[in-house]
């Protein structure tokens, strides 16, 4: 009996190794970075009264939001927000957002995205702000995995983690029935 018992035993550890996820930060720990990356932005636009937080779909965009919520608690700063929706599978850049870029002409833009791994999607976000003249462009990322191929650095990080490149970071926020969470997996 105990032969069996062990026997489904290995069986269920080798299943949860294989599907393993390992908390990285809980709903907590991802609202305390993001109020932290909201006073570091404050810092560095002391002297702005608007700025743009461009956050990329989907949940670059629902951190933009939080970070916005965050940023009119703490600051007399007006902040437009800006979804924008890239095609990540395209070897061209193709972008739409909901607001004309020309509209953000002269401002201060921050860039926000979940995870920072490879930098194209970063990049791509950059690229929709070439022909435009800005003040100024900060790169803001919740988790940075530092495994670039393209030259993109955050200005802002909640978390630097060292991964290896078979690893998955899963960022999950506002999913009904799940609690907000960062996952490595």
């Amino acid at each position: 009996m105990s032969f069996v018992f062990t026997y489904i035993a290995d069986q269920i550890l080798t299943l949860n190794m294989s599907n393993r996820k390992l908390l990285i930060l809980n709903k907590k720990q991802i609202s305390q970075k993001i109020d932290r990356m909201a006073y570091q932005v404050l810092e560095d636009n002391l002297n702005e009264t608007e700025i743009v937080i461009a956050g990329i779909v989907e949940t670059g965009y629902t951190i933009a939001i939080r970070l916005k919520t965050v940023l009119e608690k703490i600051s007399q700063i007006k902040i437009i927000l800006m979804k924008i929706e890239l095609d990540k599978t395209s070897k061209h850049l193709k972008a739409n957002t909901d607001i004309e870029i020309d509209s953000v002409k002269n401002k201060v833009i921050i860039l926000v995205d979940d995870v920072l791994n490879s930098g194209r999607t970063l990049a791509y976000g950059l690229g929709i702000f070439l022909d435009v003249p800005l003040k100024k462009l900060r790169t803001l990322v919740l988790v940075d995995r530092n495994h670039r191929i393209f030259p993109v650095s955050p200005d802002f990080t909640g978390l630097e983690l060292a991964t290896v490149l078979k690893e998955h970071v899963e960022v999950v926020l506002n999913i009904k029935g799940e609690d907000d969470a960062v996952y490595l997996s």
